[in-house]
């Protein structure tokens, strides 16, 4: 007798609650022992996720309820790692789509929810978070309901079922009057409204790569769901890519399964249930592993191209080599090539420098996050500002657009809006909630680079932002960049107090005293629209004569400390990003003054 299965994504907004409520779901299904340790947000395994407290890699885990396998999915909320999400519904039968009581749906509700609709998948809806003091369930269901509708859901899907949860505490209740305590009526709602999959064991076998892992002792291992038929270990399985040419013809070393967050050893797997296998080292997502008798691919369908482009390159500053591990340029290839193995909407492509690689993706946070890994590795190199990439359709130069919605005070409206219109923004909405006001854009996504610092800077920190990619529309004419000159070194040496002091007045120093610099490095941001040269590393001249002690009284303003997604906003288009395990510096392309100027 098989064992019934259910398979299952969870899919939401950012911050919407997922990897809590999968924790919770882990904990209430006896997956973990009474006495067990576990860590908060336990799928989120990654430090940068952890850190960020984000979803970045989609993770998968297995619970049992009353007989029934439960395999589930946590995704990634963020726009950026849609890629994530896409792939992994080709996994799963059925999706629990999260909304947040309070916000209801956002882009990216919007964005998963259309692709879990032309898949054919039913929906449960699960508002959560019911606890919060601004919390309106009742109008958040009419929204999904009406999301539903405008995403052109059939009658089916239209009838979907609603559960009110606090993922926090671990509840879900059928009515928002009922005083039920655990995730019960969620699991039992899961095996009544997900259908099992389809399980033709007697076919031959096949299975779609969903997803890659690596491990030291065994290597690259395959994830994904059998579409048919059944494998044993050692037994001989071709490895097709999407056109179904032969990559690979080998056995399978190890077969695993998903048993709460681990992965159990075992000698068979059948159709229906997601399984992981080791054995293929020429595996990528997407490929196709098939038994010898039908060796013909599973269907694969193409993620949505990259909008945004940086330029990774070998650190050429003086200071190269100083702090990196791995600093030539087969290094970073390597590792470049490694990481689109495993991140499908990334794409890397060489350049006429061998020295310098294109890295396209979904957005800044995708690519900030992959400099971040690397750096946090030990690599050391640099990366140009980013560029959007355009198209061409029907002989019209087009570029990409993305919805952005903003939540802001009432007073800071007048200010944001007039952020967005001077970035070709066009406004499709204004409503009002309490003493907040929520606007509706769609903006030229070269606009939006910079765009959050400028926004959060007006708002005092307090706006809150969504923005997601939202087709291609014709090219609206040039936007203005920074509008703030910058400080440059003026030579090599170590930053003094003294210094600093004279040049305070010019703008906002990045660097502090004590700080090493070279010629061509940004230390800071005029207060001009126009690049200054200053001396920060000026000694002071020593004489036998004692100054007045008012020179003593000066106090030096504090330097401004960017993170890397503001490094990455702030630069311009003759700038780079040094990035080392250690530091972070902005320089110039051209470090001598001369060649800048022969350059421009």
């Amino acid at each position: 007798m098989q064992q019934p299965i259910r398979n299952i994504a969870i899919i939401a907004h950012v911050d919407h609650g997922k990897t809590t409520l999968v924790d919770h779901m882990l904990r209430q299904s006896g997956t973990f022992r009474e006495n067990q340790e576990v860590a908060e947000r336990v799928m989120d395994s990654n430090a940068l996720e952890r850190e960020r407290g984000i979803t970045i890699m989609a993770k998968n885990t297995a619970v049992k309820w009353h007989g029934t396998k439960i395999n589930i999915v946590d995704t990634p909320g963020h726009a950026d790692f849609g890629g994530e999400v896409e792939r992994i519904l080709k996994m799963v039968n059925g999706v629990i789509l999260l909304v947040d009581a309070a916000e209801g749906p956002l882009p990216q509700t919007r964005f998963v929810l259309r692709k879990s609709l032309a898949l054919g998948y039913r929906p449960i809806v699960v508002i959560n978070k019911i606890d919060r003091h601004d919390a309106r369930p009742d109008e958040v269901v009419n929204e999904v309901f009406d999301l539903f509708v405008s995403l052109e859901a059939t009658d089916e899907q239209l009838d979907f079922p609603v559960l009110y949860a606090v993922g926090l505490q671990g509840f879900a209740r059928e009515e928002l009057s009922d005083a039920n305590e655990d995730l019960s009526p969620l699991f039992d709602v899961i095996i009544r409204h997900v259908p099992e999959p389809e399980r033709p064991v007697e076919k031959p076998f096949k299975m779609l790569v969903s997803n890659i892992e690596w491990n030291d002792y065994v290597g690259r291992i395959a994830i994904g769901r059998v579409e048919q038929g059944t494998i044993e270990k050692n037994q001989p399985i071709i490895l097709l890519d999407r056109n179904g040419q032969v990559k690979e013809k080998s056995r399978i070393t190890k077969l695993y399964t998903y048993a709460g967050l681990e992965k159990v050893p075992v000698d068979k797997g059948e159709a229906g249930d997601v399984i992981a296998l080791a054995g293929y080292e020429n595996t990528n997502i997407g490929d196709s592993l098939t038994s010898e008798e039908d060796p013909t691919p599973v269907a694969y369908y193409d993620i949505d191209k990259p909008t945004i482009a940086m330029y990774f390159r070998v650190n050429d500053s003086p200071f190269a080599g100083r702090e990196g591990k791995y600093v030539t340029s087969n290094m970073l290839k390597d590792r470049l090539m490694r990481e689109i193995r495993t991140n499908v909407s990334l794409k890397v492509e060489p350049t006429e420098n061998p020295d310098i690689f294109k890295v396209s993706g979904r957005g800044e946070l995708q690519l900030s996050i992959l400099i971040e890994t690397m750096r946090r590795e030990g690599y050391e190199f640099a990366v140009s500002r980013p560029e959007v990439l355009m198209q061409e359709i029907d002989g019209v130069l087009q570029e990409p657009v993305e919805e952005v919605i903003i939540t802001v005070e009432e007073e800071y409206s007048s200010r944001v809006i007039e952020i967005l219109m001077n970035r070709k923004g066009t406004m499709t909405s204004m409503s009002g909630e309490l003493d907040m006001t929520r606007l509706e854009f769609r903006v030229p996504s070269r606009g939006l680079i910079g765009f959050r610092s400028d926004v959060m800077t007006e708002t005092r920190g307090t706006a809150m932002i969504h923005q997601q990619f939202d087709g291609y529309e014709p090219f609206k004419g040039d936007i203005t960049g920074r509008n703030n000159g910058v400080l440059i070194a003026l030579e090599h040496g170590s930053v003094t107090h003294y210094a600093l002091e004279g040049l305070q007045d010019r703008g906002q120093f990045i660097i502090e005293p004590g700080d090493s610099v070279y010629m061509g490095q940004v230390v800071g941001l005029n207060n001009r629209s126009d690049d200054m040269i200053v001396n920060v590393v000026k000694k002071k001249n020593l004489t036998n004569h004692r100054a007045s002690q008012s020179s003593d009284a000066v106090k030096l303003s504090t330097a401004k400390k960017l993170s890397l997604e503001q490094f990455i906003e702030t630069i311009e288009d003759d700038e780079l990003i040094e990035v080392t395990p250690h530091s972070l510096r902005i320089r110039k392309k051209y470090l001598d003054p001369h060649e800048r100027k022969r350059n421009s």
